[in-house]
């Protein structure tokens, strides 16, 4: 590793700009106290929920030129034509499950001989990833989902998560709910984006309860249940349930979802889905009488995925429409009071970049920069790198085929 070795922090270049950063003012102070060789420079952004002057404040250098850099970070896919050749660059790259739009972005990192690590394939020996913006996705999202419940229903007005400073001033806004009438909630989902949901729920002061009670008891106060794959899953060959073999053949399973119809009116979907697995239910059930579920906060986002009725995504400034069981059309939000409203916003961690960024910082210094900075011998970022120097690494050689 030179010395000193300099990272730049790029300003995201994407029409819609990101606002989040992935090391925050205090954590490059952090950063470079503990690896003294390090330096940090932070190209200048407007839009950055951190802005220019905060770094400045920290010591910390804000200037345009990122050539000299060593490592170049961002969050978001740098737009192809601010790519600079031969630099190492870490962000989310979308390009691993071959992403259509995100093909001539692979192609121009392999023709500018460019290495490529993604935030998204850093994992731990077990193969679990160890950076992820997913805590926040599942904050956000459940908070959507009440203050989209509420707005369908004239029981409170919340203001939007992206109009709060950080995540203490949309916690001021849980106060104004108090006319939750007895619903019933359901999360699907055991990992981060389901914490996270779970801890807003938690904190608005819903009760947990277990799948049997909420199945089989009434209750005088709004409840919610957490469901995970097992909760609303069989297999088609009738034996007992196995996790391991759910996760290696979705395709040999049913959704068991049906049982929770009639009994849900708000379902924040925080599960991961596979394309081999089936949908929670289908547009058929939705016109069924016992069809109970009236607002949906799909937080996973997956078009035509796991909720079929999420047939787009949505966006922060206009985050909710209404699907209409009748027609099977999607309308204008809170057309019909019979229409099941969905919100389906698909960068969530975005409504609240201050508390994101801090988190993902945490997570880079803690798990990452050990590896990046240390000589990386348990391969960490070996696995993560896509591509180097122009030349697609073995482990993602199957990429070939999407950029010829």
């Amino acid at each position: 590793m030179p010395t000193p070795y300099l990272i730049g922090l790029l300003r995201e270049g994407r029409p819609t700009p990101d606002r989040r950063v992935a090391l925050t003012p205090k954590k490059c102070v952090e950063l470079q106290t503990t690896y003294p060789g390090v330096r940090v420079r932070v190209q200048p952004s407007a839009h950055r929920a951190y802005t220019d002057q905060e770094y400045r404040d920290l010591g910390i250098e804000v200037a345009e030129d990122m050539q000299t850099c060593d490592l170049l970070m961002g969050v978001k896919e740098v737009p192809v034509d601010q790519l600079l050749p031969g630099k190492t660059y870490l962000f989310f790259s979308h390009t691993v499950k071959q992403q259509p739009r995100n093909r001539e972005l692979l192609r121009t990192v392999l023709r500018l001989g460019i290495t490529l690590i993604d935030y998204e394939l850093l994992t731990n020996a077990a193969g679990e990833r160890i950076v992820a913006f997913g805590r926040y996705a599942g904050i956000v999202g459940a908070y959507n989902g009440l203050l989209t419940y509420g707005h369908k229903h004239g029981l409170y007005d919340l203001k939007p998560a992206h109009q709060c400073l950080d995540m203490d001033d949309m916690q001021e806004e849980f106060f104004k709910i108090k006319r939750l009438p007895a619903i019933k909630i359901a999360v699907t989902g055991s990992g981060r984006v389901a914490g996270g949901a779970l801890e807003v729920l938690d904190k608005m002061g819903l009760r947990q309860v277990s799948v049997h009670d909420y199945l089989h008891r009434d209750f005088r106060t709004p409840v919610y249940v957490q469901l995970r794959s097992r909760d609303y899953h069989r297999r088609r060959d009738g034996l007992a349930w196995d996790t391991a073999h759910f996760h290696e053949h979705p395709e040999a399973y049913d959704s068991n979802f049906a049982r929770f119809l009639p009994l849900t009116e708000l379902l924040i979907a925080c599960a991961y889905w596979h394309p081999a697995a089936p949908r929670l239910f289908t547009e058929a059930d939705t016109q069924e009488p016992d069809f109970k579920i009236n607002t949906i906060a799909d937080v996973t986002c997956d078009v035509d995925g796991s909720i079929p009725l999420t047939k787009r995504s949505s966006t922060i400034a206009d985050p909710a429409f209404d699907y209409n069981p009748a027609t099977g059309e999607l309308e204008t939000p809170y057309a019909r009071p019979a229409n099941i409203t969905l919100m389906a916003v698909d960068n969530l961690p975005c409504e609240l970049p201050r508390n994101a960024s801090r988190d993902f910082g945490r997570q880079l210094l803690d798990q990452v920069f050990p590896h990046l900075l240390g000589g990386d011998a348990a391969g960490v970022v070996a696995r993560a790198t896509i591509a180097q120097n122009g030349q697609l690494m073995p482990r993602y050689a199957y990429l070939s085929d999407y950029v010829a």
